[in-house]
């Protein structure tokens, strides 16, 4: 599928002063890129126009080029990330049962594999929807990893020298690898096993000596 270039309106439909938006139109013209992406069809504004049934003025209020747009609807169904510390007596384990207890979850379970795929697909094609994705989403869903490894650095569980910035890339980097490098599912068995290994290397690296 493609995305179409990078389009927008200027001077033409600039939402007026105190005017409201209609009710729905934000869930009606994500939900028409979702169908668009899963069915495999060319993402352009006539398409998300006919098949939302939203005028292409209130497409461009909204998402003033098709970037934004395609980027904010490919994160449609992905399970935000959450780690309590309170639950566990460690940061460790805290992330080890977040990243292992529910496999399914770590990607969402409405999120559906062709989803996953066409996102890196398209993100590969268009290196401006690949920073906006991240700007827009990735990044801050990593937030609670984030917070969770700073925590262990206050507490002297990990390394004080500790870039979190690459640590998260490190644990969540080898579940990548496993989807789009071996073409295999992070809920077979034996991936989990080898992902868990990989995490605990990690986490060897990481903890304070």
């Amino acid at each position: 599928m493609r995305v179409a270039a990078d389009t927008r309106v200027a001077g033409v439909v600039e939402r007026g002063p105190g005017r409201p938006r209609a009710e729905g139109h934000d869930e009606k013209i994500l939900d028409a890129v979702v169908a668009l992406i899963d069915a495999g069809r060319p993402v352009t504004v006539a398409a998300v126009v006919a098949d939302s049934g939203v005028s292409r003025a209130a497409l461009y209020r909204r998402w003033p080029s098709m970037t934004e747009l395609v980027s904010t609807a490919l994160d449609r169904g992905r399970a935000a990330i959450e780690i309590d510390l309170s639950e566990y007596a460690s940061v460790r384990e805290a992330m080890f049962r977040v990243l292992f207890g529910n496999p399914k979850r770590l990607g969402g379970e409405g999120y559906s594999d062709r989803r996953f795929r066409a996102r890196i697909a398209l993100a590969m094609q268009d290196r401006d929807l690949q920073h906006a994705y991240w700007s827009s989403h990735v990044s801050r869903r990593r937030g609670a990893m984030h917070a969770a490894l700073a925590e262990g650095i206050r507490t002297g569980e990990l390394r004080s020298d500790l870039d979190i910035e690459s640590s998260i890339d490190l644990i969540t980097g080898v579940y990548y690898y496993q989807l789009v490098a071996r073409g295999v599912q992070v809920d077979d068995p034996g991936v989990m096993d080898r992902c868990r290994a990989a995490f605990e290397t990690a986490w060897r690296g990481m903890a304070a000596r």
